[in-house]
């Protein structure tokens, strides 16, 4: 089992790098298929609860406005984010309230709802690796996403394996400790300066280290919260896994579950502080 998650893991990681260093609009493409993926596991887990049906087709729509971000890099159109946001929103919920008004048999307000969490929760959160991509020095500053979010993972599961004995959330995530909560936070402090000084020394971009600090810590709470939030979804409807397709790994909600908090709180910080 931790032989297939390190091969899987390897493998995302060469595909990962290749995907950055080929440019802001093939990311573009990859974040809407991944978001699309995340979506349908989400529905479906939700759709577990025998009294919930997802509007899907409303939800899948909404993966057009992520494209249509990714794809601004190729100068055939301009967009204004706000007036995207805008747009999509009005639509999401005119489109929800047609399916409860004609579907009424089928699909009612709860159902919206839900409809309405899963694309907030997916695709406009991966919504913000596309905004960091697209920033000067996009393609360095990106990583601060996957340093926040699966840097603390690791950092977290080794300081628990190492010191880990009293639980932090045993009925929502009973592996996790108080030690490798902590841990994961100072951890992510540390890979962040770590990041600040390469990105000084041998790209010539130079990032606050107070703020890249703050960034870690915070980044290293969210993240968690991330990650026991979508503990508490499956326990919830009563799945082990969102789905199988990142063997080790389970679904890509599964090992994204930590980016979609980190990413909106990198952005933010880089827009307001660094």
């Amino acid at each position: 089992m931790l032989k297939t998650r390190v091969i899987s893991a390897l493998v995302g990681l060469a595909l990962l790098i290749a995907v950055l260093y080929m440019g802001s609009v093939v990311l573009g493409v990859i974040v809407s298929i991944i978001a699309a993926i995340g979506l349908y596991e989400f529905y479906n887990s939700a759709a577990k609860l025998k009294t919930v049906q997802p509007i899907k087709i409303v939800g899948y729509l909404s993966i057009i406005p992520l494209l249509l971000l990714g794809l601004e890099e190729l100068g055939w159109y301009k967009l204004d984010l706000g007036v995207l946001t805008g747009i999509s929103a009005c639509i999401i919920i005119f489109l929800s309230m047609t399916f409860i008004v004609f579907g009424h048999k089928k699909y009612n307000i709860v159902d919206a709802c839900i409809t309405a969490f899963g694309i907030a929760y997916v695709p406009f959160l991966m919504s913000f690796l596309i905004l960091i991509r697209n920033m000067d020095h996009g393609m360095l500053l990106i990583w601060l996403i996957f340093i926040g979010a699966w840097g603390t993972d690791t950092m977290a599961y080794t300081c628990g394996r190492l010191f880990g004995k009293r639980k932090i959330i045993p009925e929502i995530s009973p592996k996790k400790t108080v030690a490798g909560a902590v841990g994961g936070t100072l951890g992510c402090a540390l890979l962040m300066l770590l990041f600040g000084f390469i990105t000084q020394t041998y790209f010539d971009l130079k990032l606050s280290y107070p703020a890249l600090v703050l960034l870690g810590i915070f980044c290293g709470f969210i993240s968690q919260i991330g990650d026991w939030s979508a503990s508490a979804v499956k326990r919830y409807v009563d799945v082990k896994d969102y789905g199988s397709i990142m063997p080790g790994h389970g679904g890509v909600l599964d090992r994204f579950d930590s980016i979609l908090f980190v990413a909106p709180v990198v952005y933010y910080v880089l827009v307001l502080f660094l």
